[in-house]
């Protein structure tokens, strides 16, 4: 699943080429809102929250409307000049939004949703503090993480009522920086604020990378144990471990090198 600092990026590559625009295409390719057309209306604004993509959206009459999606596993959204060719079969698209010169081009999102903007909360209200985003306050993410300190560290990092934006990889990589292993209770890590600053500098360093590196490397050696189970750890030579983590239904992969993170 893409991360926040994926998901800002695009909410970015997209606002570059809506914002300020006049639709002259709405057409979302999903049931429940098959008949909506703005068609004709302003986008004031994309932006990203945690992982969830807003495009607000005026109406000439006044109302504002806000097209709520996310990427989940599978989705994305890419960008065409008019009269370019999309890279993906039509089939696959869920949303498209075109204006005079471009045509953005919504593939497999796993949310589609259209709130007017003034209830934007009853999609993303539930939302920890935004890593990336201008509600970023490390406090209430910190407060948030020790709710439930016999909760895994890792369960909390990844769980976006906490803080939005950090998903499996951000997971690893942070707890491996700080010395924790995944697997620990939430009451037994020693500085939960420290956690929390790393985890917004880290992302706010990779947020205008394509591809991320937690190591300082832009080769191949980019991730400290993310993706390298069986493989030495880059720091004392023991063999990086994966497992999983959360509920039955919601287990997501984590790695730990079991002496730097006892």
């Amino acid at each position: 699943m893409p991360e926040g600092d994926t998901v800002w990026r695009t909410a970015r590559s997209l606002h570059e080429v809506l914002a300020g625009q006049t639709l002259t295409t709405f057409d979302l390719r999903v049931p429940q809102h098959a008949t909506a057309d703005l068609a004709g209306s302003t986008v004031r604004e994309v932006v990203a929250r945690g992982k969830h993509i807003l495009h607000r959206i005026d109406e000439p009459g006044g109302d504002a409307w806000t097209l709520h999606t996310h990427l989940k596993m599978d989705g994305s959204w890419h960008r065409y000049k008019r009269g370019s060719r999309w890279q993906r079969p039509a089939h696959t698209v869920r949303a498209v939004l075109d204006t005079a010169e471009w045509q953005t081009v919504g593939y497999l999102l796993g949310v589609v949703d259209l709130v007017r903007t003034a209830d934007e909360d009853t999609v993303v209200g539930h939302l920890g503090p935004d890593l990336l985003g201008p509600d970023w306050d490390p406090r209430v993410a910190a407060a948030n993480l020790a709710r439930d300190p016999e909760r895994e560290i890792g369960v909390a990092l990844l769980d976006q009522r906490n803080l939005a934006g950090l998903g499996t990889i951000y997971r690893a990589e942070l707890c491996f920086l700080r010395g924790v292993s995944p697997w620990r209770p939430v009451g037994e890590v020693d500085d939960l604020p420290g956690m929390v600053a790393l985890a917004r500098r880290i992302i706010g360093a990779n947020r205008d990378r394509v591809e991320r590196t937690f190591t300082g490397s832009l080769r191949r050696d980019r991730y400290w144990v993310y993706g390298r189970e069986h493989e030495a750890c880059r720091r004392c030579g023991t063999t990086i471990e994966r497992g999983h983590l959360g509920p039955p239904t919601m287990e997501r992969v984590a790695y730990r090198c079991p002496v730097c993170q006892p």
